[in-house]
Formats: C-alpha cells, structure tokens, sequence
C-alpha cells in the first residue's frame, strides 16, 4: 500500500486542492446529479479562488494527502460550523469537506485520517465535530457511524442551482 503524507495545506496548493476538489465530487456525485448543476457547483466551490480564499482565512484548516512523488489523492477541511442546527463557539468544529480518489481509499486510510481530524478539533478545544452528509452516500454513512457519529438534523445543499437533502451528523469528542 503506498503511503500518504498529509500536511497543512499552504496558498500554493490552491490549484491542487480545486482539482483534486473537482474530481472528487465529480467522481462521489455524478451518477445521481445533472451535469451542468454539478459542473456549475464544480466550478464555483472548488474552485481556485474558493481554495485560495480558505487558505487565507485562518480559522479554516485544509490538510492535503500526497503520495510519496507529491500526488494529490485526498484532502479534508476543517471550519467553523455553517449549519442550520444550536451550535456554540469554540465547542463545534465543521469538518466541510473529506474527499479521497478511489484508488486511495480502503486499507484504513480514512480511520486515520478521521483521527487526524479529531486531534486537530481537540487542539482548536472542540468538544463536538459536525458533518453533512449526503442520505444517499451509503459509503460515508457507514464510515462515519464507526466514527460514533450520529444524525442530527438535515440541510438543504445546493449543487449548482439544484436543491439536495444532506443529513448533519455530530460526534463528541
């Protein structure tokens, strides 16, 4: 199994991160959701400036997988909470975004990466970490009850101008 190195995501991983963000999302969704809505969203949330304006925003943290030539397979991001349920500053931390190519994920790859998360949320002091996902994603689902989390609430997620039923899922820490 080739190894993956993850490191804090710098200004200069902008372009990395808006491609690797593009076809992931393309790879995760495009069975199930029409295609110019998606390369809509694809163009907007992952793009450039979406990645360089996280970049710059420090309460955001963006980690980068890489192989050991410096490939692109995976990143996560890590925000303030930005969902429609009772939250408290300093408490909650959002994990907006865990994305993994396919050939890269399995082999517990993502349990770690699910632990570097949750070290990080505990470095910021966060007692709770929250996701939305998507009802259909039976894959994420199952990965993130193993990771104690459990549902919550539900959001609307607009994908290019497309309204689609996500799930908030919380986990203590």
């Amino acid at each position: 199994m080739t190894p993956i190195h993850w490191r804090k995501a710098v200004p200069g991983d902008a372009s990395a991160l808006s491609l690797l963000g593009g076809a992931t999302f393309l790879a995760s969704f495009a069975h199930d959701h029409p295609g110019p809505a998606l390369l809509a969203h694809i163009r907007t949330a992952h793009g450039e400036s979406y990645y360089r304006a996280a970049l710059d925003d420090p309460p955001q943290l963006l980690l980068i997988g890489e192989t050991p030539l410096g490939g692109p397979v995976r990143y996560a991001m890590l925000t303030p909470p930005d969902l429609p349920v009772p939250t408290t500053e300093g408490d909650d931390v959002e994990i907006k975004r865990l994305y993994l190519l396919g050939p890269w994920q399995g082999g517990g790859r993502g349990d770690q990466l699910m632990d570097l998360l949750a070290d990080h949320a505990r470095q910021r002091g966060a007692k709770r970490l929250l996701l939305a996902v998507y009802p259909q994603n039976d894959r994420a689902r199952r990965f993130y009850a193993r990771h104690g989390f459990h549902e919550i609430g539900e959001t609307t997620f607009m994908v290019g101008d497309m309204p689609f039923r996500d799930l908030i899922y919380a986990r203590t820490l």
